[in-house]
C-alpha cells in the first residue's frame, strides 16, 4: 500500500507551519511521529495534498517544571514522557501509563501532540489530558488559544482544532503532595489498543478521600471522566461497600461501544473492575497498604 501524493514542507518554525497550514486551507496535515497519520495515509483514508512535517521544531520538545505546572511541548516523544524524573515525580501515573502505548519502536517516535490531535477513543494521552485537567495551548494564523482537555475532544478522532492550528504545548497542574495513583488496562496483547482502561488519582486527608479523579477510555468516541463515582468517594475511606457502590456508578455512567473486540456489556463490567482495582492501589499510595 502506498499513500496518495502529496506535496512536503519541512517547517522550520512555528510560524512556518503554521503559513503552510493556512496557505493549504483545509487540505494541509501535519506529520510528527507519523505513527496515525501513515498508516491511515497508506490506507488512503486521509488524502492531504501537503504534509508539513514539524520535526525540525526542536522548541516544541520538552518537559519543563513552571512552579506549580509541568510544561510538556507538543513534539515531545511518549518515550520521553515514559523516563522523565520530572513526569515520574509529579504525575507518576502518566510515566506508568506510557509503557502501555503500543510498543517501543512507536514510542520512540509517536508525539504527545500528535495523540492529542489524533484523539483516538484507545489513546492513553487523551484520557490523562482529561485525568489531569490539562490545558491545550495552540497556534494559528488568526493567534493562540488555550483549550481545556474537556472542550477539547469532540468525538471519535474529532477535536477543537482549526484547518491551520497547531497544538504547541500542554499545561498541566501539580497534584498535591498527598495524592495516590492507579492506572489498569485490558487489552487481548500487550501493544494492542485497549478494551478498556482506567487511571485513578486520589487526594487522602487524615485518612479519607478529600478529591478523586477517574479517567477511563475504550468505553466510547471520547475519553471520560467518572465524575459522579468521584464525588461519591470523597469523604470516604476505600472498604468494600465503597468499592461495590464506585463500580455501579462507574457502569451507570459508560455507554461502550460492541465491535469486532468486544461487546458493549463486556466493556461495562471492565470498566467497573478496573475503577475498582485503580481506586483500590491509589488508596493504598495514598495511605499506606495497611490502611
Amino acid at each position: 500500500m502506498k499513500p496518495p501524493p502529496f506535496d512536503y514542507v519541512l517547517a522550520e518554525s512555528v510560524e512556518d507551519a503554521i503559513s503552510a497550514l493556512a496557505g493549504a486551507g483545509s487540505d494541509a496535515k501535519i506529520i510528527a511521529g507519523g505513527q496515525s497519520l501513515v498508516p491511515m495515509l497508506n490506507f488512503r483514508l486521509l488524502k492531504p495534498s501537503v504534509l508539513v512535517d514539524v520535526n525540525a521544531i526542536s522548541d516544541l520538545s520538552f518537559i519543563k517544571d513552571d512552579g506549580d505546572t509541568v510544561r510538556i511541548g507538543a513534539l515531545t516523544r511518549h518515550r520521553r514522557l515514559e523516563t522523565s524524573p520530572l513526569i515520574a515525580r509529579c504525575f507518576p501515573v502518566m510515566a506508568e501509563a506510557m509503557g502501555y502505548v503500543a510498543h517501543l519502536a512507536i514510542r520512540n517516535r509517536g508525539t504527545i501532540g500528535g495523540s492529542l490531535a489524533h484523539a483516538d477513543p484507545a489513546a492513553e494521552l487523551p484520557m490523562l489530558a482529561l485525568l489531569f485537567d490539562a490545558e491545550l495551548h495552540t497556534a494559528s494564523s488568526s493567534g493562540g488559544r488555550r483549550i481545556t482537555a474537556r472542550d477539547f475532544f469532540l468525538g471519535a478522532l474529532t477535536v477543537d482544532l482549526a484547518a491551520d492550528e497547531l497544538v504547541t504545548e500542554i499545561h498541566i497542574p501539580k497534584l498535591p503532595v498527598s495524592s495516590g495513583w492507579g492506572f489498569a488496562e485490558v487489552a487481548r496483547r500487550g501493544g494492542d489498543f485497549a478494551l478498556a482502561a482506567v487511571a485513578t488519582v486520589l487526594s487522602v486527608t487524615d485518612g479519607t478521600i478529600t478529591a478523586a479523579r477517574i479517567g477511563m477510555m475504550g468505553i466510547g468516541d471520547t475519553p471520560q471522566r467518572a465524575t459522579e463515582a468521584e464525588t461519591l468517594l470523597v469523604g470516604q475511606r476505600v472498604e468494600p461497600s465503597t468499592l461495590a457502590t464506585l463500580s455501579g456508578a462507574v457502569r451507570e455512567a459508560v455507554t461502550p461501544n460492541t465491535d469486532a473486540h468486544a461487546s458493549a456489556d463486556y466493556r461495562r463490567h471492565l470498566v467497573g473492575i478496573l475503577a475498582q482495582r485503580t481506586v483500590m492501589a491509589a488508596w493504598q499510595r495514598a495511605t499506606g497498604p495497611d490502611a
